[in-house]
């Protein structure tokens, strides 16, 4: 069965914000080689929007920058299923609409065979967390205090205990804490 594992970036104050972070090149790279090791990636309607807004004229007009243009292959290639009840029809490669509610998604995604699903919408992370259903968490630490914003854990039920498996440092400061989800 596929691992579902949250990944995404935040502030050391806990927000989630895209223009908060640090993206520099290794960070990219970083990201670029997780996306290798995935077989689904789960957006909810803003964050693919804003994904969608961005990568896809990377791929047809590249950078010149190897970080920015390998991420933006690689992310193309990747299989994406949003989540939204307003958007009717998606325009980027390898993207289709959820047509079941979260959970029954979620795990019939996790009995295919393949490789693991990564979530990276903050909305649905916090989603998953209150169903149970996210086996690891790769949080990406920015050394950013923005002091407001989009927390992360908004509205969770319930406690959870998070076992720390390792760490990734990058020269920015930023770190990336893996969690595997433990037991109380």
């Amino acid at each position: 069965m596929r691992k579902v594992i949250a990944a995404i970036n935040m502030t050391l104050d806990g927000f989630c914000d895209h223009t908060a972070g640090i993206a520099d090149d290794a960070l990219h790279q970083h990201y670029t080689d997780m996306l290798r090791h995935a077989g689904t990636l789960l957006y909810g309607r803003v964050t693919y929007q804003l994904m969608e807004s961005f990568w896809p004229n990377v791929v047809k007009n590249p950078t010149g920058n190897p970080a920015y243009d390998e991420f933006a292959t690689a992310i193309e290639e990747v299989p994406k299923v949003v989540f939204s009840r307003a958007l009717k029809n998606t325009a980027w490669k390898n993207v289709r609409l959820a047509q079941r509610d979260l959970a029954e998604e979620v795990l019939a995604l996790r009995r295919e065979t393949g490789k693991d699903i990564f979530v990276g919408s903050p909305g649905l992370i916090a989603a998953l967390t209150d169903l149970g259903l996210i086996q690891e968490y790769q949080l990406c630490i920015h050394p950013v205090i923005l002091g407001k914003g989009l927390p992360l854990f908004k509205q969770i039920s319930e406690k959870r205990i998070l076992k720390l498996t390792n760490t990734k440092i990058f020269s920015s400061g930023s770190i990336v804490l893996y969690y595997g989800v433990g037991k109380e």
